[in-house]
């Protein structure tokens, strides 16, 4: 099916259009607080925001801008009803545990919704039943056994037949009374509290190291040093490992959306399919209209060719079951899951109990995040939580991470050797205006990427992380790791770790005296 509408050139959530975001300085000095904050998207601020309420002393450090990360890409659910998972959990941990992991995010919906009561942040929060729908008959049965989970765990909801769409669907579960919210809006006026209670906000300050001890400090990568009773990470990949092998215990996909604007008015609720491809569904306001906020698809990082193909398929979705008048956003995010897909979220390692760590939230991070925080918080004060075991990042299940663990590193070594014996298939002759691909030059594989003006931008193809051979992701413009998730801009810059160091860019020169023949075809 060819769509009528186009899709925006422009890759941006619209949770950032038309707010005035607050803007921090860079660090210029070096500081001591009681607690250091890297990262500042909802995991740091609300962890800022809860600490501060009990009288310690935080400085954020973010490396570019606030809530522009993960955080700013979602579709921002808060629910506990994370996808088909608690059958699965009572059947890899337990009765007792897939009941507390319900009860952390159910505590984390209800202190976003306290914290915007007390507050009276506009955030357009909203209650809204969370459904898991089924399109086949293999899901459906899947949707029945979920079924029954909630009944064992007491969750409140269950199974029903159908949903309020035109598209047929076998069944579905719904979970009542979760909710949806802006979740720029929401952390905005955070960030004000946290700024007046005393909080330190410092932007563009690339956190790279710890020293560890007694009291650890955070070093920048412009030579400042942030000292503190604890670090917290808080960054999408942590940005200090230590020996807690994250980037071996995690890895990284990516998702689509779209913002539409349809004649139709939304109804109440919000949607996920089971099945895969998946599709999600949420309403959102914009601009005093109406928008349908649809995701889904999803790949590896690194691992789908076109992905620009991604976006079409929301995009031809969206055409077939709603009467659309626009498509006015698109974006991606990028989710890091576990090996047994409950977040890593406490001490970094046992021997480093003072730098805690908030990782892995597979796409769930809105409620997850402020599991972290208030997980955080009673590390920190030396209280109880009961949710503490069950997040702690040096557990391991034999069953399941013993198997997902072999997979995934067979799969990281896999794609190191597919790279580096690849043959780029590509002269810089064939390369359009707003495209990239790999290149031989002299027989050594670079990435070229021309702009709409034809400027030509060179990259070395090889990630800074453990060496696997990046590649181009043609709808967000930027170069993609296929091993551990870290990408890159087409100039080289580090977009998302684990990757601390750009790519290895070249002048333009370097082509002067390349010609088709120098490739090798």
């Amino acid at each position: 099916m060819t769509s009528n509408h186009k899709l925006p050139d422009k890759i941006e959530p619209f949770w950032r259009e038309n707010l005035e975001i607050p803007t921090f300085p860079k660090l210029e000095n070096d500081l001591e607080v009681d607690v250091v904050i890297v990262g500042g998207g909802i995991t740091g601020l609300t962890a800022a925001y809860i600490l501060l309420n009990e009288g310690l002393s935080v400085a954020i450090l973010e490396a570019n801008k606030l809530v522009n990360g993960t955080t700013g890409h979602t579709t921002a659910k808060i629910t506990a009803q994370h996808d088909l998972i608690y059958d699965e959990f009572i059947q890899h941990f337990g009765k007792s545990k897939a009941r507390l992991y319900y009860e952390a995010n159910i505590e984390a919906l209800n202190f976003i919704k306290q914290t915007v009561e007390e507050h009276q942040i506009q955030c357009d929060f909203k209650v809204q039943d969370a459904y898991l729908y089924s399109t086949t008959d293999e899901y459906a049965q899947k949707i029945k056994t979920e079924g029954e989970a909630y009944e064992k765990l007491g969750i409140d909801g269950g199974i029903v037949e159908s949903i309020p769409f035109d598209f047929e669907v076998k069944n579905a579960i719904v979970m009542k009374d979760q909710a949806q919210f802006h979740p720029v809006k929401y952390l905005a006026q955070l960030t004000q509290i946290i700024t007046e209670k005393g909080g330190l906000i410092f932007e563009d300050t690339v956190a790279v190291n710890v020293e560890t001890g007694e009291k650890p400090t955070v070093l920048t990568r412009d030579g400042n040093r942030v000292t503190g009773g604890f670090v917290l990470s808080c960054s999408h990949f942590p940005f200090y490992e230590g020996l807690g092998m994250y980037s071996a215990r995690m890895y990284a996909d990516r998702s689509y959306v779209i913002a539409v604007k349809a004649k139709e008015k939304y109804p109440e609720g919000m949607y996920l399919s089971v099945d895969k491809p998946s599709r999600s569904l949420r309403s959102a306001s914009y601009k005093e209209e109406e928008l349908m906020i649809i995701g889904g698809e999803g790949h590896k990082t690194g691992q789908e060719t076109d992905t620009l193909g991604e976006y079409t398929a929301l995009e031809n979705f969206s055409e077939q079951n709603f009467e659309v008048e626009e498509i006015v956003n698109r974006w991606s995010a990028q989710d890091l899951t576990t090996l047994d897909k409950i977040p890593y979220i406490g001490e970094l390692t046992v021997d480093q109990s003072n730098i805690l760590v908030a990782t892995g939230f597979r796409k769930w991070g809105m409620t997850n995040s402020t599991v972290a925080a208030l997980i955080f918080r009673d590390i920190i004060l030396k209280r109880k939580n009961k949710y503490r075991d069950l997040y702690s990042p040096s557990r391991f299940y034999a069953d399941p991470s013993l198997k997902k663990f072999l997979l995934m590193n067979a799969d990281v070594v896999k794609h190191l050797i597919k790279g580096k014996l690849e043959m780029p298939q590509k002269n810089v002759d064939e390369i359009a205006n707003g495209e990239g691909a790999v290149i031989s030059i002299n027989g050594h594989r670079k990435g070229v990427y021309k702009d709409e003006e034809g400027k030509v931008y060179i990259v070395d193809t090889t990630c800074t992380h453990v060496g696997c051979e990046v590649s181009w992701n043609c709808g967000e413009k930027s170069w993609d790791c296929p091993c551990h998730g870290s990408r890159f801009s087409y100039t080289g810059e580090v977009l998302e770790g684990p990757a601390e160091k750009p790519l290895q860019q070249y002048d333009f020169t370097l082509l002067d005296n390349f010609t088709s023949e120098d490739s090798g075809y």
